[in-house]
């Protein structure tokens, strides 16, 4: 590795290499066996639901949600605008057709755009199927907005938790939201089990669903039969061994990004122009990845030359989501925008914030603030 700082490293040690040694010297190798159960089990104990479907990405776990509930050819998903193209690109692996929704304040889907939107479809004769939301950043959404719209129009709801678990709202824990949700264990996420998810739900019926689909639709008889197509999707036993033991230390975690968090927040509060992004003092927040959004009118200076200041020094920021709609691969796609993640795109920069980090790196990290603030003055 070189000394360059990124913003949210895989923070692992030497208890993960135990969890994976067990596993491996156990000889369950292959895809599956009793580190995948027990995965499962805690992981859903830990969003308090019933039923956890280990897989080999939150990508898959959106895909398989969607096909649990019969979405394909020519429905409509509404989903967030401002999101990775992982939430879109699994709805048009359905085949059907992402209908992307603008933010709110907190860079979360809007409540009343949502609303609108559903109401449009309805009287246009094309009515949504289903919501795809996303929990941006680490912020759980305002599902109790989600789910009056949803029981309206009588729509699916599929809570996008990839970046939020570990986060609460309400009491209740990222993953119990929606009829189903999905959580991500990809490498920069909260916890990581090299690269994986999970689809979390009450209902059996939508978890066996996604389980045999999973597994190549094979069908339980002796010889490899299938009726339906089916998916390689599942984790593997020696990935869901690191993810329990990174489950272990998640909360340790967390309060090592909130910690961030907070150092950020002290830092900036002196600064003109600039505003911690889609950030709460609620504590109910995973602090996944702290961002900042720069006025370049106040501030003098952009999003753009700070990123490119740290760059210089090996820091990694990077702007916040590029929104769908913009994107060259969805041009076709259904919209209704006002402009909101547009501005948050233009104007805002996602600093380091892994747990990793050490206390020499961030230290790093504010100096080259300091520095870059000081030399724009």
């Amino acid at each position: 590795m070189s000394d360059r700082i990124y913003m949210s490293s895989p923070d692992v040690g030497e208890l993960e290499e135990k969890f994976v040694l067990d596993a491996l010297r156990s000889g369950w190798v292959a895809p599956l066996g009793p580190a995948v159960d027990a995965f499962e089990a805690e992981v859903a104990g830990r969003a308090g639901v019933r039923h956890g479907v280990a897989l080999s990405s939150g990508t898959a776990a959106i895909h398989l949600a969607l096909l649990g509930y019969g979405i394909g050819e020519g429905d409509v998903v509404l989903t967030s605008s401002m999101t990775f193209a992982a939430t879109a690109n699994a709805i048009r692996y359905t085949g059907a057709e992402p209908f992307f929704i603008d933010s709110d304040s907190t860079g979360n889907i809007s409540i009343p755009l949502l609303e609108l939107a559903a109401k449009r479809l309805a009287a246009e004769g094309r009515p949504a199927k289903a919501i795809v939301a996303v929990d941006l950043l680490g912020k759980i959404c305002d599902y109790e907005g989600i789910e009056r719209i949803a029981a309206e129009y009588e729509l699916t709801v599929v809570a996008d938790s990839a970046e939020s678990f570990g986060a609460s709202r309400g009491g209740r824990q990222a993953g119990s939201f929606g009829d189903t949700a999905i959580v991500s264990f990809n490498g920069n996420k909260i916890m990581t089990t090299s690269g994986g998810g999970m689809l979390l739900t009450n209902d059996a019926d939508q978890a066996a669903r996604a389980r045999y689909l999973a597994t190549q639709a094979r069908m339980p008889v002796a010889h490899y039969e299938h009726v339906d197509i089916g998916y390689n999707y599942r984790l593997s036993n020696l990935l869901a061994a690191l993810g329990r033991a990174q489950l272990t230390r998640l909360d340790e975690m967390i309060a090592r990004r909130r910690a961030h968090r907070e150092a950020y927040r002290h830092f900036f509060e002196g600064v003109r122009g600039v505003s911690l992004f889609g950030a709460d003092d609620d504590g109910a927040d995973n602090c996944w990845l702290t961002s900042i959004v720069i006025d370049p009118t106040v501030a003098g200076w952009s999003a753009e030359e700070l990123a490119r200041y740290l760059g210089e020094t090996s820091i990694e920021a990077r702007p916040l989501w590029k929104p769908m709609h913009l994107q060259p691969v969805f041009t076709d796609a259904g919209r209704l925008v006002d402009g909101t993640s547009e501005n948050f795109f233009l104007r805002g920069l996602t600093l380091p914030s892994g747990s990793a980090l050490t206390r020499e790196q961030f230290s790093r990290v504010i100096y080259g603030l300091e520095s870059f603030i000081t030399s724009r003055s």
